[in-house]
């Protein structure tokens, strides 16, 4: 009995002591972040705005690799077939984790696949129009919807994104019809807006503010249910005539299951150190980004809320993609 008891003795410093050179030595090489859209859009602007700082918190590269496609799921199903080393995470989106569930009917990973590292940010979305569209309210895009011989083109970064539900939230609320053009991400939507392709687009104002400053696109309200704190000057669409309506994305890192707590402990606390630097709170709300940051934890409550709060809306209007 002594023999075993030393013996397990053994084993739990050994594993004790395997821990903490774990944590001493992480991470002693390059990070992979996957980001499951095209290169330009609102999730890679946000990603490549913390690659660098989060890098040197942790004094190892942090290497962006875009790989979209399926809204998302391509890119986040190769993280979660990823060793879980700490060494590859992947940037977590609303309509990904909390959308897509709902609208594919053979998701290719469930979220139990992930381990959860932090929740970045929360990230109005902004109406916003091209500058050739006659109108520069609310109130005047609905008149022109219901004058319009043909329906009006939104677009979106692809089927089921949260953009493309914040269209179709607000065709409904409005009553009006509206035609829904999807594309491979947010860079290629923004793209067709400003080419006169599509006439209006919920998205990310990462995404348009430079074009917008520049008068080649127009800014008309924003999607949460109070005023943006990087946009306050810009109505929400709840005050300008749809009351009820708050449309509001996020998004965060998660890494695969198994991912060891120690690795994980670190990503967090280097992630929340840059969200708490004032020039990167600065540059994030500059680009319509909302700090949030926290605990791993916190992020997996706020992905099981939003779960259940776009099941019953994507029911409503019967979207479902094979």
């Amino acid at each position: 009995m002594r023999a075993v008891l030393r013996y397990l003795l053994t084993l739990l410093v050994a594993a004790l002591c395997s821990h903490a050179a774990v944590a001493q030595s992480y991470p002693d090489r390059a990070i992979r972040w996957i980001v499951p859209w095209p290169v330009g859009g609102g999730a890679d602007v946000v990603a490549r705005l913390f690659s660098d700082k989060v890098a040197e918190e942790l004094g190892q590269p942090v290497v962006i690799i875009n790989q979209g496609g399926a809204g998302g799921n391509i890119g986040a199903r190769a993280a979660a077939d990823a060793k879980p080393d700490g060494y590859t995470i992947v940037f977590a989106y609303s309509g990904t984790h909390s959308i897509n569930p709902h609208i594919y009917k053979k998701m290719p990973f469930k979220q139990s696949d992930f381990s959860s590292v932090i929740f970045l940010t929360s990230v109005p979305q902004m109406l916003t129009v091209n500058a050739g569209v006659p109108a520069k309210t609310v109130q005047e895009l609905i008149e022109l919807a219901k004058k319009s011989e043909t329906p009006l083109k939104f677009g979106s970064s692809g089927n089921g994104a949260i953009n493309h539900l914040a269209g179709e939230l607000f065709a409904s609320t409005a009553g009006i019809k509206l035609m829904h053009v999807p594309y491979k991400g947010g860079g290629p939507a923004a793209m067709a807006l400003l080419g006169g392709e599509i006439d209006m687009i919920f998205g990310e104002p990462s995404t348009f503010l430079a074009n917008i400053q520049a008068g080649k696109l127009r800014a008309v309200a924003t999607t949460s249910k109070e005023r943006s704190l990087s946009l306050p000057e810009i109505p929400t669409i709840a005050e300008s005539g749809l009351p009820g309506y708050d449309v509001t994305s996020w998004n965060g890192v998660l890494a695969p299951a198994g991912t060891p707590p120690e690795a994980i402990a670190r990503l967090n606390e280097a992630f929340n150190n840059v969200l708490k630097d004032p020039d990167m709170r600065k540059r994030l709300l500059d680009n319509g980004y909302e700090p949030v940051g926290g605990k791993p934890e916190d992020f997996d409550k706020h992905i099981q809320a939003e779960l259940d709060k776009w099941g019953p809306l994507v029911k409503q209007i019967g979207l479902q993609i094979d």
